[in-house]
């Protein structure tokens, strides 16, 4: 691999204990491939609005006006951080307000065993899920859960009652994290998002 490499380590704000993954990608990716590798390596679905933040300035996907920021597709990671410790922040639903600190650790990574340009090296935890509800709604869940798991599940009470419901067909796990399936995943998305010889007619 010849084009220099970043080494990014990304964590969500505010969420004890911390939601983190460490990946590489190419120094010169532009944000919005940036954003798709995000959401992978997060785990998020990709269902709601995004924006990056660095350096006073906003970017983010088909901006309406100069205060929605800039088009991010048309802009490169390396022309934004490109030494060490430098960071930006991730800000993705503008519901639930999920704000991620993306830090550059390494702007000459280098491994020979890497496999690809962009592969996720290592994290802990499952983001929350989608449309919790922000930090008070994903406490909420992890705190009910946690009750379910230990059986002090109140059975007069309503509010509990809808959680179980609602969340144990979709078996979420706050402490899950999935190496092999994430690195998969971006090996998917590098295939289809390839460059190709001719544009779409």
């Amino acid at each position: 691999m010849n084009q220099p490499l970043y080494l990014l380590r990304i964590s969500v704000q505010d969420i004890e204990p911390e939601i983190w993954r460490r990946f590489v990608v190419p120094a010169d990716i532009t944000l919005d491939r940036l954003h798709d590798v995000i959401q992978i390596v997060m785990g998020w679905e990709d269902h709601h609005l995004h924006e990056f933040i660095v350096n006073g300035g906003k970017y983010t996907e088909n901006p309406e006006s100069v205060e929605d920021g800039l088009e991010e597709g048309k802009v490169r990671l390396k022309d934004l951080i490109h030494k060490n410790g430098q960071k930006l922040v991730y800000h993705y639903d503008f519901g639930d307000d999920w704000f991620h600190d993306v830090v550059l650790e390494d702007c000459r990574y280098s491994n020979a065993e890497l496999l690809s340009p962009v592969e996720c090296l290592d994290g802990e935890r499952a983001c929350p899920p989608e449309d919790i509800g922000g930090i008070p709604g994903y406490e909420e869940l992890c705190r009910e859960l946690a009750e379910m798991d230990a059986g002090d599940i109140d059975e007069d009470d309503e509010t509990e009652g809808e959680w179980e419901e609602e969340w144990d067909d979709e078996e979420y796990d706050s402490e899950e994290f999935d190496l092999e399936y994430v690195n998969h995943e971006l090996l998917i998305y590098q295939r289809w998002a390839r460059n190709r010889a001719l544009p779409m007619p």
